[in-house]
């Protein structure tokens, strides 16, 4: 079960030996990803080379970059059958890789294990970058078995949808921190990948803002900066923490179309987008938007709700039936096509934006006793 790379001082070749393979028919890659989405993404970057592991577990690699500079490389363990660069990214306790920067002239010892390969990966004598991406690794392992390691949430039921969008946020934030925090671009960048293999950063945006403005300050030219720049343009994102919100018209269930200027709170605005087939939207109106429209509409609180809706009598019944027809309620009655949400680059709800009374939003996708905790201490 133990896989151990043995490598000499005078060059930069990679071999080892995986000890319990027992009669496993086992091959360990080594990857090359072209692009900074190639990072940590399944069936994506280039395989230069692989080896067959041994009976007597050993193997060597022979083919490396051809470059002078250092290079994230990923080495991934196959079982038979498996294709060369499918790497498992859900769960970090079994996840069969592992990026590593390999630089010429700085040869590596690693060992791991087979079935745990990147969560006992180590390196003997690790570079202050190979240093810190074991660090991530750490961290990555510890965030997935506090918030998400057993549990099974039932995404039919919407308090567990919610509990699960919870969790994956506070696993999320971890290594988020870490990359603010990172001295170093690569481990960084990894840490940025892991935060979303599936490449979807609409809840957390501001992060791959404040990435590309770190790092184009540092690395200019880096061409992974400038692929993290380019997918962080604000015309990609959602509308960000400190932008104005867009002074778009909302169709209402009244049937006036009135701009959002003029329906700004005096001291708050939630815009609140929902539907009525989404349970956590629902049970959000009945038991935190209804109690907090009630305590501080008299305040200066306004709630502007955009529905994913199509059937406008389904849309004012679960309105009336949720008290959310207190509140402004609005829609284009076009269902998941709503132009609203491709205007603001939304496409996942229940979400939020809330507004101080210029319009310029102070806070997103607060949910829950969180957001009644937010509107009371904001409004006080």
């Amino acid at each position: 079960m133990l896989l151990t790379l043995i490598s000499c001082h005078s060059s930069s070749y990679i071999s080892g030996k995986i000890e319990g393979v027992e009669k496993e028919e086992i091959t360990i890659y080594l990857i090359e990803p072209e692009t900074l989405w190639d990072v940590a993404a399944s069936y994506f970057g280039k395989v230069i080379d692989s080896a067959v592991v041994n009976s007597d577990g050993s193997f060597e690699f022979h083919n490396f970059p051809k470059t002078k500079e250092p290079v994230l490389l990923e080495l991934a363990i196959q079982q038979t059958g498996k294709l060369p660069n499918y790497l498992q990214t859900d769960n970090p306790i079994t996840s069969n890789f592992m990026p590593i920067l390999w630089q010429l002239g700085e040869p590596l010892q690693i060992t791991a294990k087979l079935d745990e390969f990147q969560k006992s990966f180590s390196i003997e004598y690790p570079s202050e970058i190979n240093k810190a991406l074991l660090d991530l690794r750490d961290i990555n392992l510890n965030a997935y078995q506090s918030y998400l390691a057993g549990k099974h949430w039932d995404v039919e039921d919407g308090d567990q949808l919610m509990e699960k969008a919870q969790a994956t946020l506070q696993s999320q934030t971890k290594l988020i921190k870490f990359a603010n925090s990172s001295e170093y671009l690569i481990p960084a960048l990894v840490a940025l990948r892991w935060v979303s293999p599936e490449n979807d950063y609409e809840r957390v945006p501001e992060f791959l803002v404040s990435q590309c403005n770190k790092w184009k300050k540092i690395q200019p030219n880096n061409p992974w900066v400038k692929q993290l720049c380019k997918e962080s343009d604000p015309s990609n994102l959602p509308v960000l923490v400190g932008d104005v919100f867009p002074n778009l018209k909302f169709p209402l269930l009244t049937k006036d179309t009135v701009s959002l200027k003029d329906l700004l709170g005096n001291k708050l605005t939630i815009i609140d987008l929902w539907a009525s087939w989404c349970a956590p939207c629902r049970k959000e109106n009945r038991e935190f938007l209804l109690p907090i429209w009630n305590e501080y509409h008299d305040q200066g609180l306004q709630i502007v709700a955009y529905g994913l809706e199509s059937d406008e009598p389904v849309w004012r019944a679960a309105a009336k039936r949720d008290g959310a027809d207190s509140w402004l309620q609005a829609s284009d009655l076009r269902g998941d096509d709503a132009p609203f949400l491709k205007k603001i680059r939304i496409q996942t709800i229940p979400a939020n934006f809330i507004l101080d009374d210029k319009g310029i939003v102070i806070a997103k996708n607060v949910h829950g006793s969180a957001l009644m905790d937010f509107v009371e201490s904001y409004m006080k």
